[in-house]
């Protein structure tokens, strides 16, 4: 047995502090095999903001996989964002690409979603490049036997009924389709600030996509959550625990049935 912690948009300069301080110290009690954060660390990508984030990682226990969100970039700065947008997130959090993490259980690849800007009036939607993901499909075939092989990313490949927001990412379905066929079990991403985990429709429809809530003010209906996703050989049990101004409780489970890997 195995257990990941998937934490997502704590969005610092709106983080909301009790529930960010009583995940963390969940976090330190779990302590979880590995801790996966995928993306808007940050508000507006300010340097202060970063630097927060950067803390607050460095804090944690045990091995993490981190991705970029849309918010950090260099949110107001129009010139930076359009020039350099990942620039202030490699100085504080790390590479934007190709990061991972190989355990016995569990091996991760995270994939960038995000981009500084597009030609298209929401440029905060996602957009993926198929090279990339096909790379960390292959690097996770190559990791351990008989290991969950899991992406994890920003936006939602494909988008989650019922979400208040889309993640309109751009080759995100051909994505989805070919990490599915490559034999990746679970998508983890952040974006919407709802918890959801709905299996793929390819191939034998025992790929996930799995979102996490945030742990900011920017509330979307949901209260602040994260996922605990304990794996075990026939399947992976994920729990969304919600803060409920005093402590974390489950908010909603959901029990995914695993394939085995030759």
């Amino acid at each position: 047995m195995a257990r990941l912690i998937h934490l997502t948009d704590i969005h610092f300069g709106c983080e909301d502090v009790a529930a960010l301080e009583a995940a963390t110290a969940f976090v330190h009690d779990q302590v979880p095999d590995l801790v996966v954060v995928t993306g808007d660390l940050t508000r507006d990508g300010r340097p202060a903001e970063f630097e927060a984030a950067a803390r607050w990682l460095n804090g944690l226990p045990g091995p993490q996989v981190v991705t970029p969100g849309n918010h950090d970039t260099p949110y107001l700065n129009l010139p930076l964002r359009a020039l350099v947008p990942f620039d202030r997130y490699r100085r504080w959090i790390g590479p934007t690409d190709g990061c991972g993490c190989d355990l016995a259980e569990v091996s991760v690849r995270a994939v960038n979603t995000a981009r500084g800007g597009q030609p298209r009036p929401d440029w905060s939607k996602g957009a993926i490049n198929l090279a990339a993901a096909d790379a960390a499909a292959q690097a996770l075939a190559e990791g351990p036997t008989g290991a969950l092989r899991v992406i994890a990313c920003h936006h939602p490949l494909i988008e989650a009924i019922g979400a208040p927001v889309t993640g309109g990412v751009h080759r995100g379905h051909l994505a989805a389709e070919r990490l599915a066929t490559q034999g990746v079990d679970l998508i983890l991403t952040g974006h919407v600030h709802n918890p959801f985990a709905v299996p793929l429709p390819f191939g034998d429809a025992l790929t996930y996509a799995v979102g996490a809530g945030t742990l900011s003010t920017r509330l979307r209906g949901v209260p602040p959550s994260f996922n605990v996703l304990t794996i075990e050989p026939e399947g992976v049990l994920v729990q969304a625990m919600a803060w409920n101004r005093s402590h974390f409780e489950p908010l909603r489970t959901w029990e995914l049935p695993r394939r085995t890997h030759p």
